[in-house]
């Protein structure tokens, strides 16, 4: 696949440091392939950015986070402009469920190969906001809102696992009324999940076996509790990719979560509140870049 023109969106606050414009020249370099670059700041996000482009440019590559990628994506949501994801956060998850190379150069040596295709994936919308990852409420979102800043530069995805011993040492579980797909349903539990994506930013592990980004549906995941051995569980289903009892997990086109207070929650990178959500899928809502023969699924 042969681009004529490229246009990066390159934010310089992501969690990587390193010389990516310097990149970007030695690999387009004689490439035929013509290219533009736009730096976000402050008032100028990738999103903002990547919504002037659309039919301006052959190709729009993100360099950034999970955040930045979900900012472009919802700004290219349900348009046939095509992006490309450039690693270049702390997490990279959306990177890791597409397989594309981790590696900045690898990543960019992709864009001028024929070793790439436009695979269309779907994309969630809460309360009408489109994301691309999940939206996660109890000691996952607690995990993201409550990791230091400085602890993320300093030893990178760590991190959150630092943070999350916190977290789940202090998880109390909530009350939830959720209807999925029609059906009412009340539990509690200490983390409420509903993802797109199944990739947690580990390797190859996912949440739960059977997720998928191309299915047409969003999966609800209630962890109910933290003892000991739950965690086992968890940790085991993880790892060898089969069910537990320790996880309640409903695919779905639609779920509406209503709690007893106003919650902070995390959509893909972003802090939000809210007491009720508005959770449903949009099939086929983005086209992306990825390694061709990638394992991916269709």
């Amino acid at each position: 696949m042969k681009f004529k023109h490229i246009h990066f969106i390159i934010n310089p606050a992501s969690g990587k440091e390193e010389a990516i414009l310097s990149y970007i020249n030695q690999v387009f370099d004689n490439s035929g392939t013509e290219w533009d670059v736009t730096i976000t700041k402050r008032g100028k996000g990738a999103g903002q950015i990547a919504r002037t482009l659309i039919g301006k440019t052959d190709l729009i590559a993100v360099y950034g986070g999970d955040g930045c990628v979900t900012d472009v994506a919802s700004a290219l949501f349900r348009t046939e402009m095509l992006m490309a994801i450039i690693p270049g956060g702390t997490a990279n998850v959306m990177a890791k469920e597409l397989a594309i190379p981790i590696d900045t150069k690898a990543a960019l040596e992709l864009l001028v190969s024929n070793q790439v295709a436009a695979k269309t994936i779907d994309m969630g919308l809460v309360n009408d906001q489109p994301f691309v990852l999940r939206v996660n409420l109890g000691i996952m979102a607690d995990m993201i809102l409550q990791t230091d800043r400085s602890l993320k530069d300093n030893i990178g995805q760590l991190a959150y696992g630092v943070t999350a011993i916190k977290t789940i040492a202090n998880a109390e579980p909530e009350k939830y009324r959720l209807e999925i797909d029609g059906e009412l349903i009340e539990e509690s539990g200490v983390s409420l999940t509903v993802t797109n994506s199944g990739n947690i930013g580990i390797g190859d592990f996912a949440l739960q076996p059977g997720i998928s980004i191309t299915d047409g549906l969003l999966d609800v995941i209630l962890l109910k509790d933290t003892n000991f051995t739950s965690l086992l569980k968890v940790a085991g289903s993880t790892l060898l990719q089969n069910e537990t009892d320790a996880v309640k997990h409903w695919p779905c086109k639609q779920v509406v979560i209503t709690t007893e207070e106003e919650r902070h929650f995390i959509c893909d990178d972003e802090e939000q509140a809210a007491r009720v959500l508005t959770i449903k899928v949009a099939p086929a809502a983005i086209k992306i870049l990825v390694p061709l023969n990638s394992k991916t699924d269709a």
